[in-house]
């Protein structure tokens, strides 16, 4: 067995642990970032970088279909699968080719292969061990599914959504998170009738009330069927599709079943519990510095409890580095996490909800404004409906931040600094908003909660 020497070793290639790699490099640190599959994790290859792809090509399609509204004479004539594909996977190589030139270029040292943590500071991968001043545990989620529901056949998860080389007529979306009703966009963009089943009360659960009831009704103009409150009871597979049975009775014939139950922590098998680090339900527990209990062992991104978002843990990563070369960084709570679902039509939110901002402050001391889109001109010439809403502290600052429409991801960068910096509606008022941008509608909904509204009563 033999054995190499680094300030920092990352166990773990996506977007936590290669940030953290990149960051500590650039601080001085040697780094050795250890990955069994490619540099860049879930997000680049099977997450989040693909699925934007296929939404883009879903949006496309639209465009051709609606084309006639806008005066253009053109006719969809189909989705060319392979061709969505091709274009997809161009995308995937071209960021991962920059990705590892990145890393090449910051002196990393990459090892492909499985690590195990074998000691609190030593990864082995093979024979060869790697010892860090500090280690670095990143390694990640996989596509969950519910108690005795198997995946295999027509029972697929995102990552063989993926690789579907046609367009299903009918598809059964179990799960109505970000995951689902973002494949249930695409699908139905396609062509495909869809059915989401949602065992809580809403779509997109984890948003403001008002923001999930815009979803589902602008679902609901689409033709995507969902059932919610509902939970599920099983799954029978043929040859000519799947039938799910729901709890209530009712059946969704269809010709394949997305589960998209949420994602769980990769770390079975991996020696962190025998190295000492505190494992509940399969997640590391840490500190809100993101210690683990064990003396220079660190954990980030989807294994830590909380948000499972890309530049959460990309975040995260930046964080331990800069932690580890004592440069005290500050803390970003999962609440002040920007959030943005990429479905038709987009949602994206930060900070608390109305409900949460009066739960923590009291009905009394919260105002918020719900800005229609309907008023703004560029969302008008998109031809999108939808709205922004901001919550605030009376006399204090903005709290949080919910939008839906079509591009409002593009938004959240303004939001999340009018959150993070505690910005008051006072403080933002003043400045200009270029006319005619759908970040008018956030500066409106900024100079009514100041008092002084513009282009509303």
């Amino acid at each position: 067995m033999s054995e190499q020497n680094f300030d920092i070793v990352v166990l773990g290639g996506g977007s936590g642990g290669y940030a953290a790699a990149l960051r500590a490099s650039e601080l001085g640190f040697s780094v050795a970032l250890i990955e069994k599959d490619k540099v860049g994790g879930t997000c680049l290859h099977r997450g989040c970088i693909p699925t934007k792809a296929l939404l883009h090509s879903a949006e496309v399609a639209d465009s051709a279909r609606e084309s006639a509204k806008y005066g253009v004479v053109a006719q969809l004539e189909g989705i060319d699968l392979a061709a969505v594909t091709k274009y997809r996977e161009g995308v995937v190589a071209k960021k991962y080719k920059g990705l590892q030139g990145l890393v090449k270029a910051r002196g990393i040292t990459v090892v492909e292969g499985e690590g195990r943590l074998v000691a609190p500071k030593t990864v082995r991968v093979g024979d060869v061990d790697y010892v860090g001043q500090n280690v670095v545990l990143a390694t990640g989620s996989y596509s969950r599914s519910l108690p005795g529901l198997e995946i295999g056949g027509r029972v697929i998860t995102s990552e063989q959504a993926l690789q579907l080389d046609f367009v299903p007529k009918k598809v059964a979306v179990l799960g109505g998170g970000v995951i689902g009703v973002e494949f249930a966009s695409v699908w139905k963009s396609f062509g495909a009738e869809v059915s989401i089943i949602e065992a809580l009360p809403h779509l997109v659960p984890n948003e403001d009330e008002s923001i999930s009831k815009s979803l589902e009704r602008a679902f609901r103009r689409r033709g995507i069927d969902f059932r919610l409150g509902i939970r599920f009871q099983g799954v029978t597979q043929n040859d000519d599709g799947v039938v799910v049975s729901l709890e209530n009775g009712d059946t969704v014939d269809a010709d394949l079943l997305l589960v998209a139950v949420g994602r769980g922590p990769v770390t079975t098998g991996l020696g962190f519990e025998e190295a000492g680090v505190t494992i509940d339900r399969g997640f590391v527990i840490t500190d809100e510095r993101l210690r683990t209990g064990v003396d220079g062992v660190y954990a980030v991104g989807d294994i830590v409890p909380g948000l499972q978002l890309a530049h959460r843990g990309f975040q995260q990563g930046i964080f331990v580095a800069e932690e580890i070369a004592g440069l005290n960084p500050i803390i970003v709570e999962d609440v002040n996490v920007p959030k943005v679902t990429y479905c038709e039509p987009e949602v994206a939110s930060i900070g608390l909800s109305q409900a949460k901002a009066e739960a923590q402050y009291g009905a009394e001391n919260v105002t918020s404004y719900d800005y229609s889109l309907a008023g703004n001109g560029k969302s008008e010439i998109l031809g999108t409906t939808g709205s922004v809403k901001v919550v605030r502290v009376n006399d204090g600052p903005v709290v949080g931040v919910h939008m839906i429409g079509a591009r409002v991801g593009e938004l959240i960068g303004e939001a999340q600094l009018a959150v993070n910096w505690e910005a008051y509606p006072e403080d933002i008022a003043p400045f200009i908003h270029a006319h005619p941008t759908q970040n008018e509608s956030l500066g409106e909904a900024f100079l009514y909660l100041a008092g002084k509204p513009l282009h509303t009563l």
